[in-house]
């Protein structure tokens, strides 16, 4: 339900509590799209205002808040009539007007009869710079690219989705069907979640123009870097945007200063992480001390990962060759297994309450992913291949005893010698409940 935007658009609409409603997510991960397509099927109609595309809009803002002389502007801007409870007003790239930012609360408190939803490519950076902001007075639904389980819908296979939902324990999945996942999942290293990328594969345009499409994409986030960031921190977004195949080419993954510049230093680059962290196009994950509960009460802020949002942008963004698709797994290990680990925080991060932590023991063994489920914690190794070994994961069971011990990797899923193997393209089932075993 998490990712499911549309149903929770539907529950916002039927609220007894509701009130205006704002999506987040990285620049081009559909949000106008559904919302548009929300307003085309639960509405009668709908008055669509893009602040980015007309910053004159801010200034019809800047008045005290006056719904009658709103609904008068909407409609003859937008040429259309707007009806209580029956139209939909859509506010998009809010961020670009602070004035209708605001406004938002007073939709709340004077008329919450007319529905208000909102997107914002870069409202978390907005709101960084507003912490007088009511966030209190809206909800929010953030939204992700693709995940695999979408992109199987994506490629004309609900069937394969349907199939990996109803696992509820770890006997194989048919050969067949195992291939063919494997394959998919393939292409979906390559593709990515972006929707504009994932609806040229669906139209069966060449994997080049699938990567001219994540080049575009690229470069329009260097061109937001120029455009809202301060003019000290360009530089420095640009630099760590950059580094971040290079971080995760190196073995243990770990996020290093001195890997963007040798004279580099933390308090030099938080403020560009943070920058990006805020904008959607990244995932931190952070180091533990012992996996206790809350997992963020035992974080170590200085130790962390840091994951692209997409794994297609991150092969585009390093330059994956294409031939890659075609050498059987290799994909699966490409620059030492670093899209396989990013690939899987990106289908774990929405899920887990938008941070991800590992866990390591002075510099002896590390566990990928260390995840909360049922007042317990999980431990998951990821492996790019199918050699499922790992001494890093029996120190942590000897020392912690989980619930389960848990690998995943280019596998079917079984469970060998005490441990839950799970394929790659069923990342979604972990972790299986331990009683259903």
């Amino acid at each position: 339900m998490k990712r499911d935007v549309y149903k929770n658009l539907v529950v916002w609409k039927n609220s007894r509590m509701r009130k205006p409603v704002i999506l987040r997510g990285a620049r081009q991960v559909g949000k106008t799209y559904i919302l548009k397509k929300f307003a085309e099927s639960e509405y009668s109609n709908y008055v669509y205002l893009d602040f980015e595309d007309d910053p004159a809009l801010d200034s019809e803002f800047s008045q005290k808040f006056d719904i009658e002389r709103f609904i008068d502007f909407f409609e003859i801007y937008c040429q259309t009539k707007v009806q209580k409870e029956k139209t939909l007003i859509i506010f998009d790239e809010i961020q670009a007007s602070p004035n209708a930012l605001n406004s938002l609360k007073y939709f709340k408190e004077y008329a919450p009869e007319y529905h208000v939803a909102a997107a914002g490519s870069l409202l978390g950076v907005q709101l960084c710079r507003k912490p007088s902001f009511p966030v209190g007075k809206v909800d929010f639904i953030d939204m992700y690219p693709l995940n695999f389980m979408e992109f199987l819908n994506a490629a004309g296979k609900p069937e394969l989705r349907k199939l990996i939902e109803r696992k509820k324990n770890l006997t194989p999945f048919s050969e067949t069907f195992h291939i063919e996942l494997i394959n998919i999942l393939k292409k979906y290293y390559f593709v990515g979640g972006m929707p504009e990328a994932v609806a040229a594969y669906k139209n069966k345009e060449s994997f080049t123009v699938i990567r001219q499409i994540q080049n575009n994409i690229l470069d329009s986030y260097l061109r937001d870097f120029a455009k809202h960031a301060g003019k000290a921190d360009v530089m420095k977004i640009t630099n760590v945007w950059q580094s971040i195949p290079r971080h995760l080419s190196k073995e243990n993954r770990k996020f290093t200063f001195s890997a963007i510049k040798k004279s580099a230093r933390a308090r030099d680059y938080e403020s560009a992480i943070q920058w990006l962290l805020n904008a959607g196009l990244i995932y931190l994950s952070y180091d533990i001390s012992k996996p206790g509960l809350p997992l963020s009460a035992y974080k170590e802020d200085r130790f962390f990962k840091v994951y692209m949002f997409d794994v297609g942008l991150l092969g585009a963004l390093s330059k994956l060759d294409i031939g890659v698709l075609i050498n059987g797994k290799e994909i699966f290990s490409h620059f030492s297994g670093a899209l396989t680990e990013n690939y899987v925080a990106q289908q774990l991060y929405p899920e887990f309450e938008r941070e991800l932590y590992y866990w390591t023991s002075k510099g002896k063994a590390e566990v990928d992913f260390v995840l909360p489920y049922r007042n317990a914690v999980y431990p998951l190794e990821v492996k790019a291949g199918i050699n499922l070994k790992s001494k890093s994961l029996k120190v942590y069971g000897q020392k912690y005893v989980p619930p389960n011990l848990s690998f995943i990797g280019a596998i079917n899923m079984n469970k060998e010698r005490g441990v839950y193997n799970y394929p790659l393209y069923a990342v979604s089932s972990f972790p299986l409940p331990q009683d259903n075993q």
